[in-house]
């Protein structure tokens, strides 16, 4: 059993890949080759706005709307803790400062509460300039972007939508990733959307920042790349990878229906012995991860690898707890939720080509395992 099955897919579409592939390396334009635009333009149109800009990475995704806004020393960008590394790290890279929030305990998203209260304790202090939101479509789920848009407008804040988990993901009757002022998003391998190396891009309906990302990711260029008006990086999706992208970008619907019905499937199963994950009303989430929750995490995790079912730990420790950037503020009453979720987070197989018998596998081993530690337990009281 597989975590996640790049191989499955990579069989249903094999053949489509090499003809694309083999058709980028006789044209020989590996650098912005017409795939790129071709690429940008569908997954515009996919998601929903007017402007998809490909980068070389998720990372850069999230950096380069900090650059391109003017967001550096004395800033603060509101990020939540329970999130991998990057979406704090490009803010310290900028040279702002992460100002860490807690997420919510059923969505595992941004807590507006946590936000409201960081905030009005950045504008007490008068150390730091609030600037931006950088909110998490954690594991696929779309966060609450109707009261994250309200503070932004009110206190006058950027917003910069982590979709890197959520490509396929909706909220209503809009996609993942066309949320906040501009979006960002990953095509590391094993996202929902991946290719087959780094690749990552940027959504907005901003003609004007748009222009100025494109700038930015392309040595700060103005009318040729040997004009510079910006101090920018070389943050390009290659080609190749383009192509491959085009072939998957086709079969993302069908996939997100096989993830429905999986994540479906797990939380029926499940929900009765652990703390299962499941969409919120209203939402469709991508299930880049499917987590549950127990109290007997560690000793599962240990189970289901004697059982030949891998697992995987999202995340070890918030980002608030780690080496890096324990410097760096906390909201008002500390980061309760994002402590005590990675004491009791767990990551079961997800991707679309998981059968239902390895699911069931799944949830009897975890049933069993449930049920025999509650009734001893029981029988030790």
């Amino acid at each position: 059993m597989q975590f996640i099955d790049l191989g499955a897919q990579r069989a249903r579409i094999g053949d489509r890949l090499k003809v694309a592939i083999d058709k980028v390396i006789e044209d020989g334009r590996y650098i912005l080759g017409p795939q790129v635009a071709e690429f940008e333009s569908r997954l515009a149109a996919y998601v929903g706005v007017k402007h998809c800009i490909a980068c070389a990475n998720g990372t850069d995704a999230l950096l380069l709307p900090l650059y391109a806004s003017g967001i550096g020393p004395g800033d603060a960008v509101f990020v939540p803790s329970f999130t991998f590394a990057a979406t704090a790290e490009v803010v310290a890279l900028a040279k702002a400062e992460p100002v860490f929030v807690d997420v919510d305990p059923d969505t595992y998203n941004i807590d507006i509460a946590s936000l409201e209260a960081a905030i009005a304790m950045v504008k007490v202090e008068g150390r730091l300039a609030p600037k931006a939101i950088i909110p998490v479509d954690l594991f696929g789920l779309g966060a609450d972007y109707d009261a994250i848009m309200a503070i932004a407008k009110r206190e006058g804040l950027l917003v910069i939508e982590d979709a890197a988990q959520a490509i396929g993901g909706s909220i209503g009757a809009r996609m993942c990733g066309s949320f906040g002022h501009v979006g960002a998003t990953s095509f590391y391998p094993a996202k929902p959307l991946g290719c087959y190396g780094d690749g990552g891009a940027m959504f907005t309906n901003d003609d004007a920042l748009a222009e100025k990302l494109r700038s930015f990711a392309f040595h700060g260029k103005g009318e040729t790349q040997y004009d510079n008006i910006h101090v920018g990086i070389n943050s390009r999706l290659d080609t190749l990878q383009a192509a491959i992208l085009l072939e998957k970008l086709a079969i993302l619907e069908e996939e997100m229906v096989a993830r429905q019905a999986v994540a479906k499937r797990y939380a029926e199963g499940l929900g009765e012995v652990v703390k299962a994950s499941g969409n919120v009303l209203g939402t469709r989430s991508a299930w880049a991860q499917y987590a549950i929750e127990t109290p007997q995490r560690d000793a599962l995790k240990a189970h289901l690898q004697e059982n030949g079912i891998p697992s995987v730990i999202y995340y070890v420790k918030p980002l608030h707890s780690q080496v890096a950037y324990r410097r760096f503020p906390v909201a008002p009453g500390g980061l309760p939720v994002s402590e005590a979720l990675s004491e009791r987070i767990l990551c079961l197989p997800m991707h679309p080509y998981l059968s239902v018998e390895d699911q069931d596998r799944v949830i009897t081993t975890i049933r069993n395992f449930i049920g025999k530690n509650s009734a001893n337990l029981a029988a030790a009281e």
